[in-house]
């Protein structure tokens, strides 16, 4: 067994697959349009989903928002350098949306360097910095 994918329902599609692909560095392996059944899916990830997870990114027809609730915490990625990251997705804010809710540092109690950001929808991903070696 292995995670295929995460899904995030998202209010505006493009600006998803803009910030996913643009600042995170994703690529596009697939998409599907389902009219009848009113929504469309994207999926994104760093290599294919063979073996690879990747993120399925779902707008449903005409919802442009949710409430994520208090329950969901976060998608994880490892990066080479989180400041850099954190760079990125700042200069992303005027074009792609976004937000650095924690810069990178070590983690409380390690030496692990992390660093939180939101996505155009609000959920939290996770920048932790590959360790050298």
């Amino acid at each position: 067994m292995r995670i295929l994918h995460t899904m995030l329902r998202v209010g505006d599609l493009q600006r998803s697959i803009d910030f996913y692909t643009n600042v995170l560095g994703m690529r596009v392996l697939h998409s599907t349009d389902r009219p009848d059944q009113k929504y469309t899916l994207a999926f994104v990830g760093y290599g294919d989903e063979a073996s690879n997870a990747v993120l399925e990114l779902t707008w449903n027809y005409g919802v442009d928002h949710y409430d994520l609730g208090n329950a969901y915490g976060h998608v994880a990625i490892q990066v080479d350098d989180a400041k850099a990251a954190c760079d990125a997705v700042r200069a992303s804010v005027g074009r792609f949306g976004g937000a650095v809710t924690r810069e990178a540092g070590p983690v409380k109690g390690g030496t692990t360097v992390i660093a939180f950001v939101q996505d155009p929808d609000g959920y939290k991903i996770e920048l932790i910095e590959r360790r050298p070696g």
